[in-house]
């Protein structure tokens, strides 16, 4: 279970996880002694999965976003694990989602170009049998994103 300090100090990380231990435990009025206790609990305890760096797509070139929509007829174990497998290997993924609705999963997809889209276009449909409907949209304007999740204070 965690507490308002617990929280505050993911909140801090979430925004910044570069933030030094004794700009931490200031924050939640602790010292960096029980400040760090909390923090490797919140790790070990699996709430916090990992640290990274965010990276700007279009400075990468990597400018167009395509979300995948996917309906398939296959629902057998055997056919899931192989999609799966072939869909978390392809780096383009950057999520990955199994569905309710009308759609059976969703995928988040960041390239260079159409051109590049194309590409991994034809090696998810050539490379997994048993995909009844392909649907893909692109975004034109990214008006929000966040890593943030929306933790109570």
């Amino acid at each position: 279970m965690i507490d308002k300090i617990d929280r505050i100090l993911l909140s801090m990380l979430q925004q910044d996880c570069t933030l030094s231990l004794q700009a931490l435990a200031d924050a939640v009025n602790l010292t960096t002694t029980p400040c760090w206790k909390r923090l490797k609990r919140l790790e070990d305890e699996g709430y916090i999965r990992g640290k990274v760096a965010l990276l700007d797509p279009e400075k990468l070139g990597l400018g167009l976003t395509a979300f995948v929509l996917i309906k398939t007829q296959q629902h057998s174990s055997d056919w899931y694990c192989k999609f799966v497998s072939v869909v978390e290997a392809m780096p383009e993924v950057l999520g990955f989602w199994r569905m309710a609705g009308e759609y059976d999963y969703l995928i988040r997809v960041q390239v260079a170009d159409m051109k590049r889209y194309d590409d991994f276009y034809k090696r998810l449909v050539n490379g997994i049998p048993g995909l009844s409907d392909v649907t893909s949209s692109f975004a034109m304007e990214q008006i929000k994103y966040t890593t943030a999740l929306p933790i109570t204070l």
